[in-house]
């Protein structure tokens, strides 16, 4: 094996190739067989996120699958909460209004970046 997977369990990337295509094939599933858009199903999934990281099960589930768990979408409802519950905990009510966007805040900030590059260098079908 390479040398950077020296001393890793094996078993962490047949978790994480569970639980990322897990939460895929469940987006794509959901898209295939309901009336629901993409967009219904990502918010879903940001929200399901969030709901797993209140309960303390989304942790567990980063420690298990790793970046299996990461990629998805519904790690950035994790991230929300998870930055929202310790700025909480510092400052109170007001906390959770502060502290929601500060683990999201470069990706979100990159996304709109690169979405104007983008939107700046490509030209649009009529």
């Amino acid at each position: 094996m390479a040398s950077f997977t020296k001393g890793v369990n094996d078993m962490v990337f047949v978790y994480a190739f569970l639980v990322c295509g897990g939460i895929s094939l469940a987006g794509q599933l959901l898209y295939d067989h309901t009336k629901l858009t993409a967009g219904h199903i990502t918010s879903l999934f940001v929200a399901i996120g969030a709901a797993l990281d209140t309960f303390g099960i989304y942790d567990w589930l980063l420690k298990v699958a790793g970046m299996g768990a990461s990629l998805p979408i519904t790690s950035f409802g994790h991230s929300l909460i998870h930055g929202a519950l310790a700025q909480a905990q510092k400052e109170g009510l007001l906390g959770i209004l502060l502290g929601m966007f500060d683990l999201t805040a470069a990706g979100i900030t990159s996304g709109i970046l690169f979405a104007f590059f983008v939107a700046i260098l490509c030209k649009p079908k009529s």
